[in-house]
């Protein structure tokens, strides 16, 4: 996939996570396509991995997009299922190699130094306009990382 084609998915992402759909969800969405996956189906599958699986700021939403991603990804390429796990596992720890070098954490309430599930937490996320200066950045990169994996 080539620089053009990166900033489209990159861009689908963006847009589906600014009309509403989570993190993951815009993730794992803006690959359907090129991994022959159901779009509907992602979405469902992705919803509750939000936030953090489900705004608990566990792991980040765009993190755990790019890990499906990764997953659909391995099991076109490799029929065989030690392989397909095993490159899958491979793949996965290098994405997180690189999103830690990037962003230091891949955990939702790290990045965000906020509690979403407290009124202070949902003031000071939007005070800060964590969507724009985190969220979108984690999307971005979590897209870049994986498309850098697949070539």
């Amino acid at each position: 996939m080539d620089n053009n084609d990166l900033k489209q998915i990159q861009d689908k992402a963006i847009s589906l996570f600014s009309s509403g759909y989570n993190c993951s969800q815009s993730v794992i969405s803006s690959f359907s396509e090129i991994l022959n996956l159901d779009n509907n189906a992602a979405l469902a599958i992705s919803c509750g991995f939000g936030g953090g699986m489900g705004r608990t700021q566990g792991t980040c939403g765009a993190v755990t997009g790019a890990y499906m991603a990764i997953g659909v990804y391995c099991t076109n390429k490799y029929e065989n299922i030690a392989e397909r796990k095993e490159k899958t596992y491979s793949m996965i720890q290098e994405f997180n190699r690189v999103f830690v070098e990037k962003h230091k954490v891949t955990d939702c309430r790290q990045l965000l130094n906020c509690d979403l599930k407290t009124e202070d937490g949902q003031k000071y996320f939007k005070e800060n306009n964590l969507v724009e200066t985190v969220c979108k950045k984690c999307i971005v990169n979590s897209i870049e990382i994986v498309n850098d994996q697949m070539k």
